[in-house]
């Protein structure tokens, strides 16, 4: 059989010890790659791994330069390399005591069209956001959103919709604390958010998490709050609680006529041209596979970095996908403060999730180990790829409003549907979303822009996929890639919409996360 060259097979760094299969190999080809020259033991399913020199037990297994885990036995030089012979093996640092920052990038000045707010921030979409302080009222909620059909919403020709954010707590917990906070700092992220022009909140008049809370620690005034706030009228939110009302049928009726007005209040405010340093993007990826880490998420990081190099803000979260690549990302803090904050979320996670009989190992999914990927190391040191390669600025709590320029941590789960809701409320007003197993997320009041790690993804799930990063196998460069993909996202802040959007997705995504017993 004649020898498999590249670019069938990929060798990441010169010092790895596996090679990424980006076709199916059969069992007894032989391989030629660089100085390595070996036959395959086994079939190798394309994203797989292979080694490509015989790795003693107990040895590092080397991906991306990086150890990504440990033999658990000798693996002979052609094998699968994959969960029957690859563990996990990462120790996390108790102290950073010093960080290499890299140089700024060079600046960068590009604009797209936005929705300027009365707090100087920009939105890329307009939408009508109707908020549910509790679960009670997630259904009234939902009831109100639906007398706004497409139909109906031709009215308001400058308004992207009228969205529901909902949730299942906000009661039968302690007042005021961790979980309260968690909860009411996400309501008020998105009440308050660049992409709201305006905002209804319905209780059902006895939870834990009032309208008086968000408003005392968040700010989220409401309309009939006595006057003497320095806020006008328009930057106050109305608030309905269904006990007060006389129940969920006049409730919903009069919210009606609440959303009505707030309509023609958002409707009146145009796209203007603005900064692109007023982006605020949140960087995920979500259904995994072998591809992502070479493909999609260096792609993202491109355009993370060109955000970036406009002055504007990239958030990067899922913590327990950082886990085994936090130093990559301490080593570019901009001060040790920054990278043990980073470090002191890892080992918090580490205890949190222990206390309940797991290990952050259980991540990867099932899916991500079908896609390629073995150890939460390996898928770490992929994920970490979005965040490009400029200085970490700053870690935020999950759902914190985000006030820092540049790249960001912020604390998640990475849980898609709960990892984005906490950068949405804190403030992105983009997302870009990759997966190579294929997934079908959209995030109102925010866009996301689904970016497919392999070419196979992006045809068979067209209808969902906006762009495909598959083309890094055939050729293009990470950075021609982050060049397209960069003048999509402003094209996408400016209004065109993704495929997500077109397929209506989004009104059932705002999932918080939230740390605390239910009582």
């Amino acid at each position: 059989m004649a020898p498999h060259t590249p670019p069938n097979l990929i060798l990441l760094h010169e010092s790895d010890n596996v090679a990424i299969a980006v076709a199916d190999l059969s069992a007894g080809t032989d391989v030629s790659l660089g100085s390595h020259h070996f036959r395959t033991q086994s079939i190798i399913p394309r994203g797989h791994k292979v080694s490509v020199c015989e790795i003693p037990v107990h040895t590092p297994v080397l991906k991306y330069g990086q150890p990504i885990g440990k033999s658990s036995t000798t693996i002979a030089a052609g094998s699968h390399v994959h969960s029957h012979n690859l563990v996990d093996h990462h120790d996390v640092t108790e102290k950073v005591t010093e960080t290499s920052p890299p140089p700024a990038p060079t600046p960068l000045r590009r604009t797209f069209e936005g929705f300027v707010r009365p707090d100087g921030r920009v939105g890329t979409r307009n939408y009508v956001a109707v908020l549910s302080t509790v679960n009670c009222s997630a259904t009234v909620c939902h009831k109100v959103v639906q007398r706004f059909d497409p139909d109906r919403m031709k009215r308001w020709p400058n308004v992207d919709g009228v969205f529901a954010a909902t949730h299942t707590t906000g009661c039968a917990l302690a007042l005021g604390g961790r979980k309260h906070q968690m909860i009411a700092t996400a309501v008020a992220g998105y009440a308050q958010h660049p992409n709201v022009g305006g905002r209804l909140i319905i209780g059902l008049g006895c939870e834990q998490n009032t309208t008086g809370y968000l408003a005392e620690h968040h700010g989220v005034v409401p309309l009939h709050a006595p006057d003497g706030t320095t806020l006008t009228r328009d930057q106050r939110v109305p608030v309905l609680t269904m006990q007060t009302e006389g129940g969920s049928a006049v409730t919903i009726d009069r919210a009606e006529r609440l959303v009505e007005q707030l309509l023609d209040q958002a409707n009146e405010v145009r796209r203007t041209t603005v900064d692109a340093s007023h982006l605020m993007i949140g960087v995920e990826c979500g259904g995994s596979d072998g591809y992502s880490g070479i493909t999609a998420n260096p792609a993202i990081g491109a355009v993370s970095d060109r955000v970036v190099a406009c002055g504007g803000t990239s958030i990067i979260s899922e913590t327990t996908e950082l886990y085994g690549a936090e130093h990559l990302l301490c080593d570019r803090s901009r001060s040790p403060e920054v990278g043990q904050k980073l470090v002191d979320l890892i080992r918090w996670w580490q205890d949190y999730v222990a206390f309940y009989g797991g290990r952050l190992d259980n991540n990867p999914s099932v899916g991500n180990k079908a896609g390629g990927l073995t150890t939460i190391t390996e898928k770490s040191l992929g994920a970490v790829s979005k965040s490009g390669s400029t200085t970490l600025e700053a870690v935020y709590d999950y759902a914190e409003r985000v006030n820092t320029p540049g790249l960001v941590v912020m604390d998640s789960p990475g849980f898609d549907p709960s990892s984005v809701t906490g950068k949405v409320a804190g403030g992105a007003n983009l997302i870009l979303f990759s997966t190579g197993r294929g997934s079908c997320f959209g995030c109102k009041p925010t866009p996301v822009i689904k970016i497919a790690s392999n070419s196979e993804l992006f045809e068979n799930m067209r209808d969902d996929m906006d762009l495909n990063a598959g083309e890094a196998v055939a050729g293009k460069s990470i950075q021609e890639l982050g060049d397209e993909f960069f003048e999509f996202a402003l094209r996408v802040a400016s209004g065109e919409t993704t495929a997500s959007e077109r397929n209506g997705f989004g009104d059932h995504e705002f999932v918080p996360w939230t740390v605390g017993p239910v009582l």
